[in-house]
């Protein structure tokens, strides 16, 4: 059998000791501890990308402040500012290896981009990773910061993107919507409550509804940006500003807020900040309401395409793929089913999120790695099921015009219409009759004369029916 050549080490020391790091990795020895510490759910913080993203633009913020107040020399300012730059470009996702659930909030997510930043830095400047006496990941590259500081802003940063990233792709789906409204606007239809007959409405207003409902939570939706662009930059630990120099807090976010192109302001007390995670319970609350919402959409697409034969069958949903491997020809509404699975698990989100704000204590709350993950994945799982079921099914459905002419001809529900000009016991007694004998309402009302064929005609219009 042949052996497997080592791999070749370089040596790091923390103030645990000294470890044996791959000598090609771009992160360092505390990425090795939290490597070790968190196998956890096997997934990396390098796939949020928006999450790497944003570190790369609070770490770039924080060297230019740093630069302008003395802090760094204009050579390392500037391979650490190039550094960052390439890592909000996504040249060094792959680095950012620690799993997305660990101990410390988030310190092991900060020294992991200190550590990448640090030595991509080194090999700009010319020097071996790890050769740390010239650029330290922590004396340099997280100078005047804290985890405490720099994680939470890089994490309300990320959501914003993530929100903004949901929005886009949310008013996508509500437009294909809206056109199905359109499409649909002269057909008619019974409309049901409690899943009974009701009254004749169009198939248009019923996707004009939805595309309506869609638009509600998308405001929601943006009316939680402003709250994510009140960070504690230049809080450092507990948000008194220790190590942090005057004049610093109000340049990196200057900084920051020039490199995202994004509002950033300072919050008011950075103390409270620091420790109050109130804005991941709202966004979490509102990513519910639309999670929810959209999952109620695609039950009701389900139950409108059921069938085809013993269903409602009133649309025909785009067949994606086949349904079983046993019954031949089946076909089942398997978008609209994830997009209600996606919802499931954005629910099960908020409730981790409702919890870990829950369990803060004191200065600082240490759960925010399990809160940036709900609500990271919570965007991204909801962005992609909003493309997914706008474009593999909304843009395809169909009406099944044959059969809802049909029951139009065949429903009780139009009685509902002809009750102002007939009485209500009279309509009534017409439905019951209609219901037993099997035949239209319209032909008892012209067997009786109760109605001229003009007047019968402009009450049982799609107009008069639908309130048009």
């Amino acid at each position: 059998m042949t052996e497997t050549a080592p791999v070749p080490t370089r040596r790091e020391e923390d103030s645990l000791g000294v470890r044996e790091v791959p000598a090609e990795a771009y992160w360092g020895v505390s990425t090795l501890r939290a490597l070790e510490n968190f196998p956890v759910s096997g997934r990396s913080i390098g796939s949020f990308r928006s999450l790497v993203w944003a570190f790369g633009a609070v770490k770039l913020a924080a060297a230019r402040a740093n630069e302008s107040l003395g802090l760094l020399d204009g050579r390392c300012s500037a391979a650490i500012q190039q550094a960052c730059t390439e890592v909000m470009d996504g040249l060094f996702d792959e680095a950012f290896v620690v799993d997305r659930i660990q101990g410390g909030a988030g310190t092991s997510t900060n020294m992991n981009a200190n550590e990448v930043i640090a030595n991509r830095a080194l090999e700009l400047l010319g020097h071996r990773k790890g050769d740390y006496a010239e650029l330290d990941p922590i004396d340099h590259v997280n100078r005047s910061q804290s985890t405490n500081d720099a994680y939470p802003t890089a994490v309300k940063i990320a959501v914003h993107r993530g929100v903004e990233e949901l929005c886009a792709e949310h008013a996508r789906l509500t437009e294909a919507f809206r056109e199905r409204a359109i499409l649909f606007a002269g057909i008619v239809k019974v409309g049901r409550t409690q899943l009974q007959d009701a009254v004749p409405m169009t198939l248009g207003q019923e996707f004009g509804a939805f595309a309506d409902t869609l638009v509600e939570d998308r405001l929601r939706l943006l009316e939680l940006l402003p709250h994510l662009l009140e960070v504690n930059l230049g809080a450092t630990a507990i948000g008194t500003g220790i190590t942090a120099p005057p004049g610093y807090r109000a340049e990196v976010v200057r900084e920051l807020a020039g490199i995202t192109g994004l509002g950033v302001v300072s919050a008011g007390n950075l103390v409270e900040a620091t420790s109050d995670t109130g804005v991941f319970l709202l966004v979490s609350g509102v990513l519910k309401r639309a999670a929810v919402k959209l999952s109620k959409i695609c039950n009701d697409l389900r139950l409108l395409s059921s069938g085809p034969q013993a269903g409602f069958g009133e649309i025909i949903l785009p067949a994606v793929q086949a349904g079983s491997s046993i019954m031949p020809g089946k076909v089942n509404p398997v978008i609209p089913e994830m997009v209600s699975q996606v919802a499931y698990r954005v629910v099960g989100a908020d409730a981790t999120v409702t919890l870990a704000a829950e369990g803060g204590q004191l200065q600082l709350n240490a759960f925010e790695p399990v809160m940036a993950d709900a609500l990271l994945e919570s965007l991204q799982w909801l962005t992609a099921a909003c493309r997914l079921l706008r474009e593999r099914c909304v843009t395809g459905i169909q009406a099944n015009e044959p059969l809802l002419l049909r029951r139009m001809a065949e429903s009780l529900s139009v009685v509902t219409g002809l009750t102002p000009l007939l009485g209500y016991a009279t309509a009534a007694g017409l439905a019951k009759e209609a219901l037993a004998s099997g035949r239209p309402i319209i032909e008892l009302v012209r067997e009786r004369g109760l109605l001229g064929e003009l007047e019968l005609a402009a009450a049982l219009s799609p107009g008069m029916l639908a309130g048009l």
